[in-house]
């Protein structure tokens, strides 16, 4: 009987590991994070973070072909160093936090460029997903993994800020991300 019951319990096991899709590269959520932003409003540089960022990461420099990094971040952190510009930022006009609480970024295939990395990544701001390239370094020290990209995106390609004579339409955004190796 005892035999017969861990049989059963092995079974039950493998078909986890199958349904659950288990990977040889060990899926990491970061331990730090920096995702900033930078735009020009009436031409001068205007910054702000988000610090409401959680992700997986599953990522092997010799396995590029089944790595992967989904990413979500809570519009709701959004800090400007401003709170009247952060409350404006999380209204209809730009974020609409209420109906789009979440920035989503998910990798489509990631690949070897130079001395860093090229992901090509779905990004879905408010309902609207387009394609973004980011080009990245990884880098390691110890039993940290690091992650550094910037990239550029229209603002107007996501329906953020409406039109306006004043903000650029063109926003830089800078990625610093830290996991345990």
């Amino acid at each position: 009987m005892k035999t017969a019951y861990t049989n059963l319990l092995k079974s039950i096991v493998i078909l986890f590991i199958a349904f659950t899709g288990y990977n040889t590269q060990a899926q990491t959520a970061i331990t730090r994070s920096s995702l900033t932003y930078e735009v020009k409003n009436l031409g001068i540089n205007t910054t702000g973070k988000f610090t409401g960022v959680k992700a997986n990461i599953s990522f092997n420099p010799a396995q590029l072909g089944g790595s992967s990094i989904e990413a979500i971040v809570d519009v709701n952190t959004v800090n400007s160093d401003n709170e009247t510009r952060d409350e404006h930022l999380k209204g209809t006009k730009f974020f609409d936090v209420a109906n789009y609480p979440t920035i989503n970024i998910k990798s489509t295939s990631i690949q070897k460029k130079g001395s860093g990395y090229l992901g090509k990544f779905n990004l879905t701001i408010k309902g609207t997903t387009k394609p973004v390239e980011i080009p990245f370094t990884y880098t390691t020290n110890g039993d940290k993994a690091q992650y550094k990209g910037s990239f550029k995106i229209n603002r107007k390609d996501f329906n953020v800020g409406g039109s306006s004579m004043t903000l650029s339409d063109e926003v830089t955004i800078n990625i610093d991300i830290e996991t345990a190796k």
